[in-house]
């Protein structure tokens, strides 16, 4: 995340501050400016076209910091949701903070790589939105299907995370991760279309119209085929085209943004604006996270980053990151 900065006294800044602990201005995020900015005494900002924001009206209920464009609406993020626990589900609106917060900076990210990102709102047939459902008395299925993404709740827990990912192998799973998995399904679906392109997606991903439910069944009845590693970034990726993809996407973005965060607190120089993303993961990713790692082995903490990036995984990261390049809004 950027390293923001307090516009009055220029203190340091959080992502979710809603006032300076410094100076005690009232803060709000600004979408169009990507910047932390400052509120008037009656909760506004005024930009410099002389346009007059509010904070989201959701400040209260999911922590969102957000500038909405009229007094009493929500800003963009929160209008991506459709669904949310209902006021009474006590337990569900205290995970939906969480989920809340990864969902602001999922939007931040696709706003700094430059991606189109239409609303269910604006477009019915393929905008996105997200269900953000409570497993408290009902089942819920981590997904996506047709720009709808859901998202279950409990996830949001540390324990009920900590146990999935121990009772499925995993080395890592957090709220974040089950944002950018599943949005990385939502931008296949939306840019990988062309003949073209679908020819390059299968030379490195294999054929996304194999039987996906029978993909599952194998996967989670045989595990991930031996010396998985050598092509994929993990064993879930494993199990269909369509996974790969999703897996792939996701360790894009967490690359992506551990180094422009890393640039932005002054820890790396940024690397150059021609220099292909396998070089940057070679030269730059892996270097710092060996150091991460190291720094979270001496607090007694497991590996900020528990994976191996081998050669055929650059090629699909190299691959994800022209397949960005290619549709950055204009």
């Amino acid at each position: 995340m950027k390293a923001f900065r307090c516009r009055v006294c220029g203190a340091q800044l959080f992502f979710e501050n809603s006032v300076c602990v410094s100076c005690g201005t009232a803060l709000g995020y600004s979408r169009e400016e990507h910047d932390i900015v400052p509120l008037n005494q009656s909760g506004q900002y005024v930009d410099s076209d002389g346009m007059i924001w509010h904070i989201c009206r959701n400040l209260n209920l999911s922590g969102c910091t957000w500038l909405a464009r009229i007094k009493g609406e929500q800003c963009d993020s929160c209008a991506l949701t459709r669904v949310r626990p209902n006021d009474a589900d006590l337990e569900g609106l205290e995970n939906f903070v969480p989920a809340e917060r990864a969902q602001r900076q999922l939007v931040v990210e696709i706003d700094r790589l430059g991606l189109p990102l239409r609303s269910r709102v604006d477009d019915p047939e393929e905008g996105l939105c997200f269900d953000l459902l409570s497993s408290v008395s009902q089942s819920v299925t981590i997904g996506h299907a047709d720009g709808v993404i859901t998202i279950d709740l409990a996830e949001s827990d540390d324990a009920y995370r900590e146990r999935v990912r121990d009772r499925l192998d995993e080395p890592y799973r957090t709220m974040l991760g089950h944002f950018r998995h599943e949005v990385g399904h939502y931008y296949q679906w939306q840019l990988v279309r062309s003949d073209d392109e679908a020819a390059r997606f299968r030379a490195l991903f294999g054929d996304e119209r194999a039987d996906y439910q029978a993909a599952i069944d194998e996967h989670y009845a045989n595990g991930a085929p031996a010396g998985w590693r050598q092509s994929y970034i993990s064993q879930y990726a494993t199990m269909h085209p369509h996974e790969d993809f999703a897996e792939t996407w996701a360790h894009y973005l967490h690359i992506r943004d551990t180094i422009d965060t890393a640039v932005s607190f002054g820890l790396i120089s940024e690397p150059p604006a021609d220099q292909r993303f396998r070089e940057q993961v070679v030269n730059v990713w892996m270097p710092l996270t060996a150091a991460l790692n190291g720094v979270n082995r001496s607090m007694g903490k497991e590996d900020l980053y528990p994976f191996v990036i081998a050669s055929d995984v650059l090629d699909k990261l190299d691959y994800v990151a022209e397949l960005v390049g290619a549709n950055t809004a204009r």
